[in-house]
């Protein structure tokens, strides 16, 4: 095992003029991933909706019912309000600055954190509206209060002069903010007008009383160049537009709202609208504070829970015994349910807010539906009676492929040709197994020792795999890597491919955190992509996060993921005494089985990345799918030069 040990040079010129401190919104420029998951679309996007939702927080505190937002020709957006308008005074903590500037760039700065100014909000730390400043080479905010008009100018995060009175605003309030994206952050991405019309489309459904406008000066044949959004029945009228023409079970959703204050002592409220239809898969669409919660949280807990115990009430009270099978998998494999909450003071994992963590927010929502859905299955039992019939089904399929794949895993070695190379967990059943692919017998070795024998499988492959995309099919098809692959998961490529038939839970890529290691995992995941679509569209497919170095200092041991973490913890010491000894791990193969079970394998201690592909704008996978991996190298050159300025440095 490599050890790059500190020179003496470096341990003496180590001293307080090495620790570097970021001031102002330097932080969100170097780092903006932190703040905003990237500098891709998806992430360039975001800074929309952190100014949208200032917006909306205004809307549903009661002091605006109209937004408007344009995207102008030169792809910068605008968004205005007629709310009260962002404060303008001197801010007592800080004087000689507005609070307008304070707001702008200062992270953590606003007027939600006490309650005051607003009950429920969508911005929460404060730094929605400063990361999009700094992340912008040109803002402009314009705030119209008591009358008057004022204005002050930002670039990169840098005031271009105080507040100032540009004129008189006598049918006019609210703020306005203009916001050109930095193309120093984002590179070649501009917003997109399909993208935003969702957005904005999304957010009318979420407040009935607010009505946005949309205008775009960019035509990309598909969006309307100008639209109103405004929707009195809320998520009702959305599922209905999602669902569209689709047969459903029910001949109207159950919807509801209810509010909190009266049962919790809490302010705020949920709403919802769900329906089942066998057209379609499944969906679940959640917000919080009408902030999207793609990956759900507590308050989808609470709803799907209500729903649940509501269904299995209503069969055991007309005797139907199957029903009490019937679990969360069943309800939502064909129910495609909106849920939207707002509370005080919601708790969220990390500042994009994908995930709700507020505990008191489950049952909140679930007491809350709960006595709407017994009463509404009791009032519409032809609704009821065919919700439960094909729920009932659901649940003996999902329990009849249960059984054939325990006595498929019992009999594994006599029904399945398992490659030799395959070492296997001793789990009967599918859920919670993994399997681990890695690169090479050397990193299997290491694995083997790592793994939890009970649920965990390992498949080492040899080099790297064809890269399937434009490749013959009867090529795919030979290939001895991809049929072993194919043997191990228990599933054909393609459209034989089965998702019932996947052998286990997870299939985690683990490859070498190397360049070698990324292109291996780049064939791998194009190979899922283009054969085993399903599985991806599942959650089944995952990819390692395996640690680059490994710190020691006595008996104290830390792993970092990168240079970056390296540094860090360079730089603010492990707590032990003596030398800090740096370990870079070249491959798997040279981590030793604990080394390899405490940072990737044990899921208690790993980091796992869950492979996802974006809904809102699934042919741009594909499209970056065919420029780095198809046949035509100059895609690929133009993909590196446009992308070239954001990779700092090469492990080569």
């Amino acid at each position: 095992m490599a050890n790059d040990l500190l020179s003496d040079t470096e341990t003496e010129t180590y001293d307080a003029s090495s620790i570097e401190v970021l001031e102002g919104l330097e932080p969100v420029r170097q780092r903006p991933g932190m703040y905003i998951g990237g500098t891709d679309e998806r992430a360039l996007h975001h800074l929309v909706a952190e100014i949208l939702d200032n917006s909306m927080d205004e809307a549903v505190a009661g002091h605006a019912n109209r937004i408007e937002v344009t995207l102008n020709a030169d792809y910068s957006v605008t968004i205005t309000d007629n709310g009260r308008g962002i404060p303008i005074d001197p801010h007592p903590k800080f004087p000689g600055k507005s609070a307008l500037e304070v707001i702008l760039c200062t992270l953590h700065s606003g007027g939600k954190f006490s309650g005051k100014a607003y009950q429920t909000s969508g911005g929460l730390h404060g730094v929605g509206s400063s990361v999009v400043n700094a992340l912008s080479d040109s803002l402009v905010v314009q705030v119209a209060k008591n009358k008057e008009l004022f204005e002050q100018r930002f670039s990169r995060g840098i005031p271009q002069g105080p507040v100032e009175k540009i004129g008189a605003a006598p049918n006019r309030r609210g703020t306005s903010v203009t916001f050109h994206a930095d193309e120093q952050i984002f590179g070649h991405h501009r917003f997109k007008p399909k993208r935003m019309i969702s957005l904005v489309r999304s957010k009318a459904y979420l407040y009935s009383g607010v009505e946005i406008r949309w205008k775009t000066a960019i035509d990309d044949g598909e969006t309307p160049t100008s639209a109103i959004f405004h929707f009195p029945g809320g998520l009702k009228d959305y599922l209905s537009e999602v669902l569209g023409k689709s047969s459903v079970y029910a001949e109207a959703p159950f919807a509801g709202k209810v509010e909190f204050r009266e049962k919790f002592g809490e302010v705020g409220y949920v709403e919802w609208a769900i329906n089942w239809t066998p057209s379609r898969d499944g969906f679940t669409q959640s917000y919080c504070n009408t902030v999207p919660t793609p990956e759900g949280g507590t308050h989808v807990t609470g709803f799907w829970s209500a729903i649940l115990k509501g269904i299995k009430a209503y069969g055991e009270l007309i005797s139907n015994k199957k029903a009490a099978q019937i679990n969360r998998d069943d309800l939502m494999a064909g129910g495609c349910a909106l849920v939207s909450c707002f509370i005080a003071d919601p708790a969220f994992v990390g500042q994009t807010k994908d995930r709700l963590s507020s505990e008191h927010a489950s049952k909140m929502v679930e007491n809350s539906v709960r006595d709407h859905f017994d009463n509404w299955l009791a009032n519409d039992t032809k609704s009821a009676g065919a919700i439960l019939d094909f729920l009932v089904l659901r649940a003996e399929e999902r329990l009849r492929r249960r059984q054939e794949k325990e006595t498929q895993r019992k009999t594994a070695t006599k029904k399945l040709r398992l490659p030799g190379k395959l070492t296997d967990c001793t789990a009967k059943n599918r859920a919670g197994t993994e399997l681990f692919i890695v690169e090479g017998d050397s990193a299997g070795g290491s694995g083997k020792g790592a793994r939890n024998r009970v649920n965990q499988a390992l498949l080492p492959l040899k080099g790297k795999i064809l890269n399937v995309l434009g490749a013959a099919s009867n090529k795919i098809g030979t290939n001895a890597e991809i049929r072993d692959l194919c043997e191990a998961l228990g599933v054909g490529t393609g459209s034989k491919f089965n998702l019932d038939d996947l052998r286990y839970d997870k299939i985690i890529i683990m490859t070498d955190a190397d360049v070698d290691g990324a292109h291996i995992a780049a064939l791998l995941m194009t190979f899922f992509f283009t054969q085993m679509r399903p599985m991806i569209d599942a959650g089944h497919l995952y990819l390692a996060c395996p640690p680059l170095f490994r710190l020691t200092q006595g008996a104290r041991r830390v792993y970092c993921l990168d240079e970056a973490e390296r540094d860090e913890w360079m730089a603010k010491g492990l707590g032990g005494k003596g030398k800090i000894d740096v370990s870079r791990f070249k491959g798997l193969g040279e981590m030793d089985a604990k080394d390899l079970k405490v940072t990737t394998m044990d899921p208690k201690t790993r980091k796992l990345i869950r492979i996802t592909i974006d809904e809102d704008e699934p042919g741009e996978t594909e499209d970056l799918v065919e420029r780095l991996m198809g046949k035509k190298p100059e895609l690929r050159f133009q993909y590196i030069q446009e992308n070239a300025r954001f990779v700092e440095e090469l492990d080569v």
